[in-house]
Formats: C-alpha cells, structure tokens, sequence
C-alpha cells in the first residue's frame, strides 16, 4: 500500500487525463446518485416511514451521540416514535430515547441520542422504529465507526475559488492566524481518507478552527451543474510530530460540499440587505420573539438564527414559522456543534457576504438602544450603518455595552427581558459589533462578536451617547442558571474551572458552582435605567389593550 506522501507526489505528477478521468468518474457518480435517490422518493405519508433511511455517520459529544442520516427526499418520524440502540462489546443492548431529529442540510437529517447512564462503554450505535425489535426500516451501513468529536472536520463552505473547512482538534492558539503551509484539504468521492479519486490542494489561511483552501479545478468547472453534486466530501490534514520526523495526520471527517453551498457561492447579488443580523441560541424561542420584533422596527432586515441543539420541546421552529410569514425574513440554520460559537459566526459571514452589506452578531438578550433620542427612532439602526457604507476605511461599527442584573424579580418577565429588567451596573464593557462581510479577513478570524478585518480597513466606536446595547446578561437565577451550564463559545473561561477569577467572562463573586447567592436578586444593580422599558411602553404598546408586539393576551402578568 503506497504511503500518504507516496500518494501525495503521485497526485503532484498526475498528468491532465487523470482530471479528465475524475470528471467523468463524478459525472457517473453523479448520475447514480441522482438515480438512487429518485427511485426511492416516497409518493405518500405511509412511505415517509416505510422508506429506508441510510445511517450515514456516528458522532460522539461528551452527554450525547449525533447520528447523520442520508435522506435528501424524505421526512423523519418524530422523535416518539424512534429509539437509540447502544450496544456493548459484549452485545449487551441498552435502548435510549431520541432527544430530537431535525433537517441538518438538504441531503441529511440528524437524530441526537443521550448516551446511556449505566454504561459508557459501547461499540456500536443503531436507530430503529420504536416497537421494532429488529431495527426495522431505519437500515444501518457497514460503517460503524463512532467518531470522536473532539477530532473532526465537521463544516465546509465554498467561497469564491476556495473552500472553507471547519475542524475541531487543531488546538491552534486561540485569536490568532497560523501557518498555512502545515495544513492541506482533500477532497473526494467518499469518506475514505484514502480515496482513489482524491484532490489535495494547500491552505490559503488558517486561525482557530477554520481553514481555507484552494478549490480543486474540477470542483470548480461544475459549478454551473451544481445542482447535480450530492456528496463531495472534504477534510484537513496536518503535519504534526518532531521537526525531524514530521508526520501528516487526516483528520476523520463528516464535512461535504454540496451543490446548495455552490449555486449560493456563484455570484454576488445585486440588491443585498443593507443590514442583517447572526445570532447562536439554545433553547431561547420564548426570547425570540421580542428580540426580532423590537431590532426589525430599528431597521434588522434579514436573520440568520443558529440553532445549537435546542430540546425538542423549545418550540423554535414554530416560533420561526410563525415569523417568517410575517415578513420578518428569519432563516433557521441546523448547528448542531457544541462550543463552536466563533466558528459558526464565520460560517454565518460567509452566508450572509451574498446577501447583506452589513451584518450584526450579538445576542438574543442584547437590545440596541438609542438613548439620546427622544423623536422617532424607526430603522436608526439601519441609518447608522447606511451611512457609513461608502466608506473607503470603515468595516466594523463597535457599540458598548451595559450589563443589566436581575432587577429584584424572581421569575422571568413575561412581558419580555426589555420591559422587566431596568437595573444594570454603571460601568459599561465589552463592545459588540456589526461588519461589513465583504471586508472581513480571509481567515474569519474572530473573538465572537468582532472580526479581524482585511488590511487597510478598521472600526469606528459609537459613543454611549448616541447608541449603546443593553445586555440582559444577569437574569433571574433559573434563567441564568442554564446560560451557566451551557457556554457557546469556544475560547471563553469555563466557569467550571477555577481558573482566571479576574476575567470578564466570569460573574464576579459566583464562583464555579451554580448555586443561586443569597443576594442574586438584587446584584449588579447600581443604576436604575428604564430607558428602553419606557420608549417602548409608549411607543410600541396597544393603545386599547396594552400588549406589546411579541406578546399574547395569556403572556400578561398580573
């Protein structure tokens, strides 16, 4: 068996009818693909369960395994009617329930299983009809393999003549850009890292955990067929080891690129959104609501909402559908990977380039305010961006931030965060940003919420004065509580650790226990501000029954 950088200078010698070859093998792959998926499209609701679903890939996280399924043309059962199969070396079986199912892309589908209390120890990992001793329909592939997450190429997007992977594992200095010439892509027909039709081309940039590579030239020539490409898979390679005695590692990968991200990287649209808005929730339909509401009055014409695995019984796909008709634009994006928040707000840059100048990231419990102006503020925040769009140097607006506690309640505001709390501390921090895509770095590089930014341009800071968000970051206890237990970014202080106590992304005093303090009710209260909350009692309410947009009749408190 020849050995990788056999391989490799092979690849580098191959003559212009290997390409040629490779071409017309994808155009047959193609074609059969295309003719597989046809013939099992189901024609009725009976078929939608009855028809095969090919468990594609098993992916291991630390409370729960990820399943893939390769299904482009078919519907999942729901969760009640599946059940998790793990079986132990000694074939002993323990049978989960499903935690949820959801669309991760137009060609697969994604089940999460909670991984067994009583035993950690298992070899292989099945998904079956609930009521089906045998597994039944949902059929497995020969492929067992539990891939470790903690090791992975799990995203990839085209860009222009690139390709962007994303990879967990690299342990790259975090904020920082680092040497392309040690890293590689490999792209191929399937998920063998040894394809026998296998491209490698260099990295362009790498930072954190993403890597951007040139895209092979038959890759590119199909972009105008893109709609037939199903499953061109990708990963990364490395060189790791001694100086002496380098070794080049692949990495296991679940990565493709698909004929959506092509057709979507083709070209630049000519009428884009002036302003767009990312943001990465978990379990957080109840918030958002009022935060897209509230942001689309000040101008926020597009959202691009990264679902990080939120519990089935959320409900934000509803909320989702009952926006979207509305006119509020929100897009839903499957994200099922944990503590990658830097990494997702690169992708997300990358959707949005195609359709928005200016794209703001920040949270759901983040609210823009203009505090200074007393007249009407309808689409000021879209006024501030659109005047700076001309600029030859400007790329990033950068606001402060006013840190809000809880307010002396003990429950969640139901009229919404805006309205309930009011007291914050007094000094501001942090900032948060909106950018210019266009004009970001070509690494993505990213400390959550701003981008480093393509030579020659820079940021302008917003005063207070003028323009300040309030952050609802202190909440009452049970809802600051779960943000304690479930931190989405990737190189902030674990507050689990007790490590860095002066740091900013710890709360001053909690420690590294989530036990409610005996005082949380009033902390972090040094100012009362109910500014917003009175701006918006007069200008948004109902003049005859009071309600503010995002709320229902059932939501009032007494």
């Amino acid at each position: 068996m020849d050995s990788f950088s056999d391989q490799r200078r092979k690849r580098n010698h191959l003559s212009p009818p290997f390409f040629l070859s490779f071409s017309i093998l994808l155009s047959l792959f193609l074609f059969l693909n295309h003719f597989h998926y046809s013939f099992h499209s189901p024609t009725s609701h009976s078929l939608l369960i009855s028809t095969p679903l090919r468990l594609h890939r098993r992916i291991l996280f630390p409370h729960h395994v990820l399943l893939t399924l390769a299904n482009p043309h078919h519907t999942l059962p729901p969760p009640t009617q599946l059940q998790c199969l793990f079986y132990t070396p000694l074939n002993h079986l323990h049978v989960q329930p499903v935690l949820s199912t959801d669309r991760f892309d137009q060609f697969r589908s994604i089940v999460r299983c909670p991984l067994p209390a009583t035993s950690s120890n298992f070899s292989a990992v099945y998904l079956r009809r609930r009521g089906d001793p045998g597994g039944g329909t949902l059929a497995a592939l020969d492929n067992q393999t539990v891939l470790s997450w903690n090791n992975l190429a799990y995203e990839a997007e085209l860009d222009g003549d690139t390709a962007v992977v994303f990879v967990k594992g690299l342990n790259l200095r975090p904020h920082r850009i680092s040497d392309p010439t040690r890293f590689q892509c490999h792209f191929g027909l399937t998920g063998s890292q040894n394809a026998a039709f296998s491209i490698t081309t260099k990295a362009v940039t790498v930072a954190q955990e993403v890597v951007r590579c040139s895209l092979p030239h038959s890759i590119k020539n199909y972009h105008d067929k893109a709609e037939e490409i199903s499953e061109i898979t990708v990963t990364v390679s490395h060189v790791t080891g001694h100086v002496r005695h380098p070794v080049r590692e692949v990495m296991p990968s679940v990565a493709r690129v698909d004929g959506y991200t092509a057709r979507n990287n083709g070209g630049a649209r000519k009428n884009k959104h002036e302003l767009c808005a990312c943001t990465m929730v978990w379990n957080q339909a109840r918030a958002l609501r009022e935060w897209v509401m509230y942001h689309s009055w000040l101008g926020v014409e597009r959202w691009f909402v990264y679902d990080n695995n939120s519990d089935a019984d959320d409900g934000i796909d509803g909320v989702v559908k009952d926006l979207d008709p509305k006119g509020y634009n929100v897009s839903r994006v499957t994200w099922p990977w944990i503590k990658t928040q830097e990494a997702g707000f690169s992708h997300c840059a990358l959707k949005a380039k195609e359709h928005c100048n200016w794209v703001a990231f920040f949270d759901v419990d983040e609210f823009f305010h203009f505090p200074n102006e007393l007249g009407d503020r309808k689409n000021a925040l879209r006024s501030v961006v659109s005047n700076l769009s001309s600029s030859n140097s400007v790329a990033e607006i950068r606001t402060e931030c006013r840190s809000f506690g809880p307010s002396g309640l003990r429950t969640h505001p139901k009229r919404g965060v805006s309205l309930g709390y009011t007291c914050r501390v007094r000094s501001s921090e942090r900032h948060k940003s909106i950018v210019r895509p266009e004009m970001i770095d070509a690494s993505l590089l990213n400390v959550v919420h701003h981008f480093e930014l393509r030579e020659g341009y820079g940021h302008r800071n917003i005063g207070e004065g003028s323009m300040v968000v309030n952050h609802y970051k202190y909440q009452v206890w049970e809802s600051f509580k779960a943000k304690f237990h479930r931190r989405a970014a990737t190189y902030v202080v674990d507050w689990h650790e007790d490590l860095c106590r002066g740091s900013k992304d710890r709360v001053p005093g909690l420690g590294t226990q989530a036990v409610e303090p005996a005082n949380w009710r009033f902390r972090f209260c040094e100012v009362w501000d109910t500014g917003l909350r009175d701006f918006l009692l007069s200008n948004f309410a109902h003049p005859v029954t009071g309600l503010m947009p995002w709320e229902t009749s059932n939501e009032r408190e007494d």
